[in-house]
């Protein structure tokens, strides 16, 4: 009986053993295990059994920020023994600082960050967040500090590169890995907003000012461009008809030599077969009487101007009517 009562005092002493120096470890967490105050190992996820009074986790300072039903963000302080191997967000409170022109301006910052290596997160640095949030306040100060406000607002990008790489070289040796920061608000001071807006106002004045002008420039050219070419069109038009009109009198004249020609080489026929010159005659008479018209004014002057070499035409006149009396007395021969 004794030796039963002995093995279940033992059993159950093992098994109280057990059952405190089980750990369970949630996936994504560690347990950095201390034994008689020194590092011993850490706890993988899964179970895990440490020996109770020898083996104790070591404990760290953490903050949270937590927003409460008002919207307002609480800063909570506490000692924790599983460290998170995920990717922390840390929002940092809004601070104030001061650019290389003197304008002091207020910025809040957004920290991405994740835990590589929990031993030297437990033993490099004491309260890891507070030490993250004075490096990134003091860094982002001398980054600030060198950009004038204008740079400031126009380089948020560059700002975040820079104070990611500063601070990813700096807390290397913390075991954490800073995988992004984020400036969420620029904030100048009222005044500086004022005039800000006052020169947007200015700009966009300026901007509509210009394309304004920009568009009359072009309408009055344009406008000069259509009269130019309607000009040349007109010209051109103006070039074609005198052209035209031009080929048709030119056109109507050999018509009217041709005509003419025509005319004489028939004269020239009947002065073959009459030797007189009643009919070269006539047809000088003609000729001269027409020209004598459109000289006094055309056909519809009643007024008949002698020459004063009016012998040409008498003696024509006399050759038409031989020529008139010549021609009657051959219808009267039988």
């Amino acid at each position: 009986m004794a030796s039963v009562a002995l093995f279940i005092l033992v059993a159950g002493f093992l098994l109280l053993i057990a059952v405190l120096g089980m750990r369970i470890v949630q996936q994504a967490e560690t347990i950095v295990i201390e034994r008689l105050g020194s590092y011993h190992r850490d706890l993988k996820s899964g179970i895990n059994f440490i020996i109770p009074l020898l083996d104790k986790p070591r404990e760290i300072d953490w903050r949270y920020a937590v927003t409460d039903i008002d919207g307002r963000t609480i800063i909570k302080k506490e000692r924790i023994s599983r460290i998170d191997l995920r990717e922390t967000v840390y929002d940092f409170p809004k601070q104030a600082v001061i650019t290389k022109d003197n304008v002091q301006i207020d910025i809040n910052a957004v920290l991405y960050f994740q835990i590589t290596d929990p031993v030297k997160t437990v033993y490099e640095i004491a309260n890891l967040p507070d030490a993250i949030e004075k490096l990134t306040q003091t860094t982002l100060r001398n980054l600030i500090g060198e950009l004038d406000l204008d740079a400031t607002l126009s380089s948020r990008d560059q700002i975040n590169k820079k104070l990611r790489t500063t601070l990813d070289d700096v807390t290397g040796k913390w075991g954490i890995k800073v995988n992004r920061v984020e400036l969420q608000d620029i904030i100048p001071p009222a005044s500086i907003r004022d005039a800000m807006e006052a020169q947007m106002r200015a700009e966009r004045a300026k901007r509509a000012a210009v394309l304004e002008s920009e568009g009359m420039k072009q309408s009055r050219i344009l406008e000069a461009e259509g009269i130019k070419t309607a000009e040349i069109t007109k010209a051109e038009g103006f070039k074609e008809s005198q052209v035209l009109i031009a080929e048709g009198e030119a056109e109507a004249r050999q018509k009217a030599a041709e005509g003419e020609a025509k005319a004489i080489a028939q004269i020239i026929n009947a002065t073959k077969e009459s030797p007189d010159q009643n009919a070269i005659q006539y047809l000088i008479a003609m000729r001269y009487l027409e020209a004598s018209k459109t000289i006094l004014g055309g056909e519809k002057s009643k007024l008949i101007m002698v020459p004063y070499e009016a012998t040409g035409i008498l003696s024509a006149l006399g050759g038409i009517r031989e020529l008139l009396n010549g021609s009657k007395r051959k219808v009267e021969q039988p």
